[in-house]
């Protein structure tokens, strides 16, 4: 039964038409669980149209964005493109040269490096590299080495070598440290010119001197331009233009003698220490035109290491600090008399040691009395009483517009930078009170500076014309060419040469028979006027035993040019006065003047005469 059963599957799987039902069962089985698609024609079509309304639709894009970049746009960006590869560039351009009038250089550029040790990069030990560069840099090698071990890097070891000095360093090819170029400036003459000349500050800007007033005289101008660079950064110097790296040799030239400048220093500087002076100051100054060929004040500073200096040094007193030029004052006074017609050379006055105004009495200095005497023996003796009888012979309005015409109370026009206004008081209030006057007869009541004062006698010795006082001769270049020279205003007459003349021979009496006598020269004739003022206060009146000490000079006599003044202020001691204080300064800056500029000694009509 069971075999009957098996033979008849194997008969059903073996027929034809019984696999052929199952085939077609299958397939619409199948058919079924798969889903219709659309037709392959209709949907190729679709296809086809949105990629070419795609690419329609970007070339119009593309269009536009090329009309918006190359025409809207077009020389927008390309300036952009033009700033993206050009560099504006401003080349470094050191100051001009300061010279003195013989071409000795007072201040310079020079190159300097910034040295840098990083200890973690030595290849030697710190004691190694000490013993190696501390010779050359002048420090102490143990400090070196103390220096090294306080930090691994970044340690500042010199803030400005100078270049010849940091190329044997560089030569000795040690690791560790770094040298970073620079420019400083150099003042080869230190403290000698520094009243003169200044200083500049880190920024590299003046501060002092010279170097503030003429700022724009130093300072080379520099073009800015523009230079394409390469993707990389790197400069094209095919684009520069033609001399964009060209400095001119143009100098700062000054009216200052180093020589003379230095013979002063050294004067003044042994005067105030032997007195014990609070300071002092020494001008010398060509009459002719008003160039100065010295102008020193004590203390001062080294401007190659300005830091250390007390700030008050940087203003010149002389121009920037006012004072009462007491006794030095009474030739003018004397010249403004003989102006005015109200004295004459040969008049005398008695002088008995007081005279009383208003409600004041005035007293010569110690008191003396000199009874009859003319006015070359008034400034002889520098008598006050002498002076207040010579000036009240004028109107005191006369007199005080005879002041203003001076300048007293108007800025002193110079180009030293600081400059003050000497102070005079208001002409109502001067001509009211009798005693204004008669202080300012002889030096008191009003104020004016060192230079001022140098100004006024430079009057005296070129025949009445009132000049500038000025430091800056012009710009030149390395053959002496002058390239610029300052205007001065024109000098403005205010005496006459024969008063001026007549003053002055009355001076010359001073150093030959009065109080100046400490400033003769053998050969030479000298006219000059001894000061000891007493001092003011800031508060008013006067400040007890304080006094300021000066003399002027001018010389020579039968030609006169130069004016020399020394002024000392509060020096200490029962001896210090003009005489003995001043006067050998000047004496000591004349005996270095005299053979600097070839001043001959007076021609004597024969050999038996004597020099007066």
């Amino acid at each position: 039964m069971q075999k009957s059963s098996s033979r008849l599957k194997f008969r059903n799987s073996r027929n034809p038409a019984v696999t052929k039902r199952q085939k077609v069962s299958r397939q619409k089985w199948l058919e079924k669980l798969t889903p219709k698609t659309p037709e392959p024609v209709q949907s190729s079509k679709v296809r086809l149209l949105i990629v070419w309304a795609i690419l329609i639709f970007s070339a119009l894009g593309l269009a536009f964005n090329l009309y918006n970049l190359q025409i809207l746009q077009g020389k927008k960006l390309t300036q952009k493109a033009r700033n993206q590869q050009m560099v504006s560039l401003r080349s470094f351009m050191p100051r001009r040269l300061v010279i003195d009038r013989n071409n000795n250089v007072l201040a310079v550029d020079r190159p300097v490096y910034t040295v840098y040790a990083h200890p973690k990069l030595f290849d030697k030990s710190n004691e190694d590299v000490a013993q190696k560069i501390a010779p050359i840099i002048d420090k102490d090698v143990a400090e070196l080495v103390k220096t090294f071990q306080s930090r691994k890097s970044g340690i500042i070891l010199m803030p400005a070598l100078p270049e010849e000095i940091a190329d044997r360093v560089i030569a000795l090819r040690l690791n560790g440290l770094e040298f970073i170029p620079k420019y400083s400036r150099l003042y080869p003459q230190a403290d000698i010119t520094s009243d003169v000349v200044g200083y500049v500050d880190l920024e590299r800007r003046g501060q002092a001197g010279v170097e503030y007033s003429q700022e724009k005289l130093l300072e080379r101008s520099v073009q800015k331009v523009r230079l394409m660079q390469s993707g990389r950064g790197e400069l094209k110097p095919d684009e520069a233009p033609e001399g964009f790296l060209h400095a001119d040799d143009l100098k700062l030239q000054l009216t200052i003698d180093t020589r003379l400048q230095r013979a002063a220093r050294l004067a003044l500087k042994a005067q105030v220490e032997k007195f014990r002076a609070k300071r002092g100051a020494v001008i010398v100054m060509d009459a002719l035109d008003g160039s100065l060929l010295a102008l020193v004040s004590q203390p001062t500073y080294d401007p190659n290491d300005y830091g250390k200096a007390k700030i008050d040094l940087f203003k010149n007193w002389t121009v920037a600090d006012l004072y009462e030029p007491g006794s030095t004052f009474k030739p003018l006074n004397v010249a403004i008399a003989l102006e005015n017609g109200v004295i004459q050379p040969n008049d005398t006055f008695n002088d008995p040691g007081s005279i009383r105004v208003a409600d004041r009495v005035i007293k010569n200095a110690q008191n003396n009395a000199y009874g009859r005497i003319n006015i070359a023996q008034i400034l002889q003796n520098s008598s006050n009483i002498g002076m207040v009888q010579i000036i009240q012979k004028m109107r005191p309005s006369i007199y005080y517009t005879w002041l203003e015409r001076l300048g007293l109370g108007q800025p002193l026009e110079t180009d030293l930078p600081f400059g003050v206004s000497g102070s005079l008081k208001t002409q109502p209030r001067f001509i009211s009170s009798p005693i204004e006057p008669a202080t300012a007869s002889f030096g008191q009541g009003f104020s004016l500076t060192p230079l001022q004062l140098v100004q006024l006698h430079g009057a005296l010795a070129n025949g009445g014309k009132l000049v500038t006082p000025h430091v800056v001769r012009g710009l030149v270049d390395s053959s002496g060419k002058m390239h610029y020279s300052p205007t001065l205003p024109t000098p403005r007459q205010i005496f006459s040469a024969k008063t001026t003349q007549q003053v002055v021979e009355m001076m010359e009496t001073v150093v030959s028979e009065g109080t100046g006598r400490p400033s003769k020269i053998a050969g030479y004739r000298i006219g000059g006027k001894t000061g000891t003022a007493q001092k003011a206060s800031p508060n008013g009146g006067y400040i007890p035993g304080a006094r300021i000490t000066s003399f002027v000079a001018v010389l020579p006599v039968e030609s006169p040019r130069y004016v020399i003044l020394a002024i000392v202020d509060e020096p200490k001691g029962e001896s210090a006065y003009g005489s003995t204080v001043a006067a050998p300064i000047v004496k000591s800056v004349m005996e270095t003047l005299i053979p600097l500029e070839h001043l001959p000694p007076e021609q004597f009509n024969s050999p038996d005469e004597t020099p007066r």
